[in-house]
């Protein structure tokens, strides 16, 4: 009999070999919430409903939570014989046909007085120990057969010129099951602003056209009409203009209507240094300041928001005074609290009131003068400025120590 002689190559140990891969690991998530409603039921007469009888209730208007109806059953003489109308009884209950729901409760007397010494059962203080209650049909219900003695009940607080009020709360309990996702298909941001902002670049189809400033602007009535309320009204309103051959702009600069229109097509914020043609931070403020106005003014509020929040990343020692007059002009209350803290700030203050933008705001808004004071009496020498985007310290920005004005020209 020959020898068996090995297939494996000896220079290769069985430590070389891989294992198989672990399987792979799935998971999901099971999720359970409430979904809560509320009901007050007001009883009017109440002397009136007693020797009803046990067992006889009023009832409620019904209310939905969660897709299920649901009612509140007073009983006056309570619901069982064997209390001999010693209690009232208060009980919630489903309304809802050909249904099983599980939930949690609450009922509450309400303290008339206006103490707020309410009598509350609340299953929601009490579902680890119990758990949700199940309703399994139509007229199934939680609550209290002994819910008050009566005695007590119309001696007490809770009945007041003749009324009582009940107030409910049901919590339906809902569970939805997560799983990993196996398929799924990314869908693209929308592009609608592209589209529309290439057909304001191509020129075409264009019915309306502006004189601002000596230069002349085309446009798309139904654009500028369905994005801004003011263009509705100068375009289709009864006070239309007639020519839209060319309608003046008066009080507004070239550059900040053609970023009035980049926004109104392409719904963001236009390159403001582009725009301009000057490469610093303190031209761009300038033109947010001036395009903030021309947002008010055409009652475009987002556009309005983004400059705010522009001006707030950008705001300096040079510039702040003037944009904190035009908040006040604009009724931009968020940019105007960021503009007070930093004036008020002492290592700041005497910085922004040798500036020409301060001369501005006290001619035109002399009234902020007294928030100022009242900003810096408030503020200490260690105050922290919390508006995002500036950082811990302030800069001067631009060529000059002293900005200029708000009206300056754009180029």
């Amino acid at each position: 009999m020959g020898t068996i002689k090995s297939c494996r190559d000896p220079s290769k140990s069985y430590s070389n070999l891989r294992s198989p891969p672990p399987p792979p690991v799935t998971s999901s998530t099971s999720r359970f919430e409430t979904i809560n409603g509320s009901h007050e039921f007001k009883i009017n007469g109440y002397s009136l409903n007693k020797g009803m009888g046990f067992g006889k209730y009023i009832a409620s208007d019904t209310f939905m939570v969660a897709g299920y109806t649901f009612a509140i059953y007073f009983y006056p003489d309570g619901k069982c014989l064997e209390d001999n109308a010693s209690y009232v009884s208060v009980f919630i209950a489903l309304a809802s046909e050909g249904t099983e729901v599980r939930a949690l409760f609450e009922l509450r007397l309400l303290d008339q007085t206006g103490k707020g010494n309410h009598k509350v059962h609340s299953h929601f203080l009490r579902r680890l120990e119990s758990g949700p209650y199940t309703l399994k049909y139509r007229g199934s219900m939680w609550g209290y057969k002994r819910y008050y003695k009566r005695t007590s009940l119309e001696a007490s607080d809770f009945l007041k010129d003749d009324c009582l009020e009940i107030h409910c709360v049901v919590g339906v309990v809902k569970s939805q099951t997560e799983g990993p996702k196996i398929y799924s298909i990314t869908t693209p941001p929308s592009n609608i602003g592209q589209h529309f902002g290439k057909i304001l670049e191509s020129g075409k189809l264009t019915d309306v056209n502006f004189d601002v400033d000596g230069e002349t602007f085309s446009a798309h009535k139904l654009v500028l009409a369905a994005r801004s309320p003011v263009f509705r009204a100068q375009l289709y309103g009864p006070l239309k203009d007639r020519n839209t051959e060319c309608i003046k702009v008066e009080d507004m600069e070239a550059p900040v209507f053609k970023a009035l229109l980049h926004f109104i097509y392409w719904d963001d914020l236009p390159d403001m240094e582009e725009i301009v043609g000057l490469n610093s931070k303190w031209a761009s403020t300038l033109m947010s300041q001036h395009l903030l106005a021309a947002a008010d003014r055409y009652a475009l509020e987002r556009l309005k928001l983004l400059c705010e929040a522009k001006l707030c990343e950008d705001v300096a020692i040079n510039t702040v005074a003037t944009t904190l007059a035009l908040a006040e002009q604009h009724h931009c209350f968020q940019l105007k609290a960021v503009c007070l803290r930093v004036i008020a700030l002492p290592e700041n203050l005497r910085a922004v009131m040798q500036t020409d933008g301060f001369e501005y705001l006290k001619e035109s808004c002399p009234s902020v003068l007294t928030e100022l004071l009242q900003y810096v009496a408030r503020v200490t020498e260690h105050a922290v400025i919390t508006c995002s985007g500036y950082g811990n310290a302030m800069v001067l920005d631009g060529s000059y120590v002293n900005g200029r004005r708000v009206r300056q020209r754009l180029y």
